[in-house]
């Protein structure tokens, strides 16, 4: 386990001794939309609830989070039922996963709401980072609920499945305003059920994702692996396609499979960090 206990402290929980915990490399690697701040201190929105998060040393304080929550909802949110000590050190075996595991030893790959996964990397699709924050941001500003702290909630897929594409206009969504329609359609009428496919391979939940028009491979799989928790799945978008024609033509060695989609992300982040 990566951190040595967890405790109360008025309103705030704090994880004591927290390892391979960095906000900076877990908040703005390009897996999530919806937190801003720098060093060591970040505030977001994540299921339906404004949350900042300090690190103090080698310590993480969640504002105002009950232990209740901690555990049912945040411990799984950062993956810290894993162990990436571990993880770093079956990783130290290869040379340049070695060397993006030693350049972001903070990262971790957070497990989302599949919902709003899915939303952001269909916004996601052609796009850089400030630009898809910018859409999310509108996106819940305009079709989502108020918070009592002045933000927004994700928009619900009943919300959004009312609209028409012309309504997204305000967002600047482009292209993608049919492709948001039509999830938010296929999810409210239960033509994907996202809360039956928790319980699916993989493959199945793949299959079932892409028929959802404008969600490809890439997309279905980034939601596998920051919406469904599929450490096995890595997405491949440019940047991955670059590294494993150099690094791995053959695929990654086996004893990396269970956690390529970890992998990934090491190698995703170092990339783009130094292109």
């Amino acid at each position: 386990m990566d951190y040595r206990k967890v405790e109360q402290s008025g309103k705030d929980t704090i994880v004591v001794g927290i390892k391979n915990f960095d906000l900076t490399q877990i908040l703005d690697c390009g897996q999530c939309f919806r937190w801003e701040g720098e060093g060591g201190e970040y505030i977001g929105i994540a299921h339906g609830r404004q949350m900042q998060l300090i690190k103090e040393g080698d310590n993480l304080v969640l504002k105002d989070v009950s232990l209740d929550d901690f555990e049912c909802i945040w411990k799984d949110y950062f993956d810290l039922n894993r162990d990436y000590c571990q993880l770093r050190e079956l990783y130290s075996t290869d040379l340049p996963l070695a060397e993006a595991a030693g350049f972001s030893p903070g990262l971790r790959v957070m497990r989302q709401d599949p919902w709003e996964t899915l939303i952001t990397f269909i916004l996601s699709q052609n796009s850089n980072i400030p630009r898809i924050k910018k859409m999310v941001a509108l996106l819940c500003e305009h079709f989502g609920q108020d918070l009592a702290c002045g933000g927004h909630v994700f928009p619900t897929p009943e919300g959004l499945a009312a609209l028409n594409p012309e309504d997204l206009a305000a967002v600047k969504t482009g292209y993608r305003a049919p492709y948001i329609i039509d999830a938010a359609r296929k999810i409210a009428d239960g033509t994907v059920n996202l809360d039956t496919l928790r319980a699916k391979s993989s493959y199945e939940i793949h299959k079932a994702l892409i028929q959802i028009h404008g969600v490809g491979p890439k997309v279905a799989e980034c939601v596998l692996l920051y919406g469904f928790g599929r450490v096995e799945v890595y997405p491949m978008d440019v940047w991955m396609k670059r590294i494993m024609a150099e690094y791995y033509p053959v695929g990654f060695p086996e004893a990396f499979g269970p956690t390529a989609g970890i992998a990934q992300q090491y190698l995703f982040h170092y990339a783009r960090m130094h292109q």
